[in-house]
């Protein structure tokens, strides 16, 4: 199976888990909690911009929990607003509209309860998540090719999003 945490698009091969219910959602929960699935009982799984919705206290239970359902060999495709490219942006612009703007993707859109973000993430800190729940080894990539999402959001013309493949070993 491939889950695609947080996900709406319905596509072939995939299957959705989404804290809300929506029309073609497969499984109603967070990432927080995969209680739901059996040890390494998922090939792939993709979440894009929700790692940052995690509150502190749940991050590497939520980190340990992926590493778990995810069988030998299997990917994990995590896309999270980069905290260090929106800051630059911040930072450079002395446009309001841009900062507010700028100011939402580092926070959160805020439209409803669970459009918060909890955390700020950049490479070397999602890393340490990483390692320190049992991957070995990741990748950055720019795109993942997979779906059309947040994971290929841009700002004045710069994407915003930190996309890594984490791989979960053989053995």
């Amino acid at each position: 199976m491939k889950l695609h945490i947080g996900g709406e698009q319905i596509k072939e091969g995939w299957r959705i888990l989404n804290i809300q219910k929506k029309p073609g959602v497969d499984f109603i929960g967070d990432i927080t909690d995969l209680s739901q699935f059996d040890n390494e009982s998922i090939d792939e799984i993709y979440a894009s911009h929700v790692l940052e919705h995690v509150k502190h206290c749940f991050l590497l239970k939520t980190f340990l929990e992926i590493f778990r359902v995810l069988r030998k060999g299997g990917k994990f495709y995590v896309s999270v607003p980069d905290l260090n490219i929106l800051t630059n942006l911040f930072v450079s612009t002395k446009n309001l509209d841009e900062k507010f703007m700028i100011m939402k993707m580092i926070y959160g859109g805020q439209i409803d309860e669970y459009d918060f973000h909890y955390f700020g993430w950049y490479e070397e800190l999602l890393s340490q998540f990483f390692y320190q729940s049992g991957f070995k080894t990741y990748a950055k990539v720019e795109n993942f090719n997979i779906f059309h999402d947040t994971s290929l959001l841009k700002f004045n013309n710069k994407f915003i999003s930190l996309n890594v493949v984490a791989f979960k070993p053989e053995t």
